[in-house]
C-alpha cells in the first residue's frame, strides 16, 4: 500500500474517531434504554408485590374478623347466662326474704298469743289472790 498523505490520514482518523463516537453514543443509548427497561420491570415487580401484600392484608383482616365473631358469640352467651343467673339469684333472695318475713310474723303472732295467755293466767292468779 502506498503511503497516505497527511491530510488523508487525518481525515481517516477523524472518520474513525467519529465512527467510534457514534458507536459509543449508540452504546450509551442502548445502555440507557436497558437501564430504563430494568427500572420499569423493577417498578412493575414492586407494584405486584404491593398488590399481593394488600391482598394478604385483606385476607388476614377478614380471617381476624371471623375469629372475633366466633369469640363474640360465646362471650355474649356467657354474659346472657351470667345475667340470667343473677336474676335467678335475686328472685331466690327475694323469695327467701318473703318467707323469712312470713315466718317472723307467724313467730311474732305466736309469741304475742303466748304472752297474752300468760298475762291472762297471771291476772287470773292475781285476782284469785286478791279475792282471798
Amino acid at each position: 500500500m502506498p503511503p497516505k498523505t497527511k491530510a488523508k490520514r487525518m481525515k481517516a482518523e477523524a472518520q474513525k474517531k467519529k465512527k467510534n463516537a457514534d458507536v459509543e453514543t449508540e452504546s450509551m443509548h442502548r445502555l440507557t434504554v436497558l437501564e430504563n427497561e430494568l427500572l420499569r420491570d423493577h417498578l412493575a415487580l414492586r407494584r405486584g408485590k404491593a398488590h399481593q401484600t394488600k391482598a394478604s392484608e385483606d385476607q388476614l383482616k377478614q380471617w381476624l374478623q371471623g375469629l372475633e365473631a366466633e369469640l363474640e358469640e360465646p362471650l355474649n352467651e356467657g354474659k346472657a347466662i351470667y345475667a340470667e343467673r343473677a336474676k335467678q339469684a335475686l328472685r331466690e333472695r327475694n323469695q327467701t326474704l318473703a318467707q323469712l318475713q312470713i315466718h317472723m310474723a307467724d313467730t311474732e303472732a305466736k309469741y304475742e298469743e303466748n304472752l297474752h295467755g300468760s298475762l291472762d293466767l297471771l291476772l287470773a292468779k292475781l285476782r284469785a289472790i286478791m279475792t282471798q
